[in-house]
């Protein structure tokens, strides 16, 4: 199986919500988005990986920023993996090999996507060494950048460096704020049971709701202004999920069914 192949069954496994829109963009970008998307979450699942402790954690992400920003074209896969050899047997085989998903980003894009992944691993590692204390809106604009704003200015330069697609980059920051909102929204009482809670002191969830529906207005001002083709098709399926998921939990249901996410990307792919 080629390594394309290859990344585009890993993604499936792991994220059906984004597999759909990166299955369908075009050759080259979905190189690029598909390398993107496989090597953060490589990093996200260390850092909530349930059996590694805070100081592991940390050492992990660090090596792994300090492999990218060493990194080039030419490095050999093994030079890469080498950072996270001795926890191949613990973290999942999407962490295990990020050498690989790096591999596959086009050269003339892959230094942006590297030095990307780098910077949200050093952060990931900020927030692990710090236990995610949330504590204000601060803080929490502060975490939701580290790991999803942050995307949004990437997913802005792909769409530059593919067709020169110009966007709002404010906007773009709220687009992946909004999703990350939801995430935190959905798994918030699962966070409880580990100690953790990105919900900043005092706040209810109906502070959390605006907060998520605030920035999910950011990410429909940037779809909106995005011209027909690949980015618009790829950015109008998670954010139609998320306002939708959204409109569940506010109802108190845990999260859309599976129909409920079928009918809903059919619906956009119309």
């Amino acid at each position: 199986m080629n390594l394309k192949k290859d990344a585009l069954k890993t993604l499936k496994d792991t994220s059906r919500t984004f597999y759909i829109p990166i299955s369908r963009l075009p050759d080259g970008l979905q190189e690029a988005v598909t390398s993107a998307y496989l090597c953060m979450r490589a990093i996200d699942e260390i850092e909530d990986h349930p059996q590694l402790d805070n100081i592991t954690k940390v050492k992990i992400l660090k090596n792994i920023s300090l492999a990218l920003q060493a990194g080039h074209q030419s490095t050999t896969h093994d030079e890469m993996t080498e950072v996270i050899k001795s926890y191949q047997h613990i973290i999942p085989e999407v962490s295990y090999r990020f050498a690989e998903w790096a591999l596959l980003a086009p050269p003339s894009i892959s230094a942006r996507i590297w030095d990307a992944t780098a910077s949200m691993a050093d952060r990931m590692a900020y927030w692990a060494e710090n236990n995610w204390t949330i504590k204000t809106k601060s803080n929490l604009d502060q975490y939701t950048f580290s790991v999803a704003g942050a995307v949004g200015l990437l997913l802005s330069d792909l769409w530059a460096w593919y067709d020169n697609t110009q966007t709002n980059r404010e906007e773009a920051i709220g687009f992946g704020r909004g999703l990350q909102a939801i995430n935190i929204l959905r798994n918030h009482q699962e966070d409880k049971l580990r100690g953790v809670s990105f919900i900043p002191e005092g706040w209810q969830l109906e502070d959390m709701h605006n907060y998520a529906r605030y920035n999910l207005s950011l990410g429909d001002s940037y779809t909106k202004s995005l011209p027909k083709g690949p980015a618009l098709q790829f950015c109008q399926i998670p954010l139609t999920l998320a306002h939708a998921t959204l409109e569940v939990l506010i109802l108190g249901k845990p999260k859309l069914t599976r129909h409920d996410v079928m009918a809903l990307v059919a619906q956009v792919c119309r």
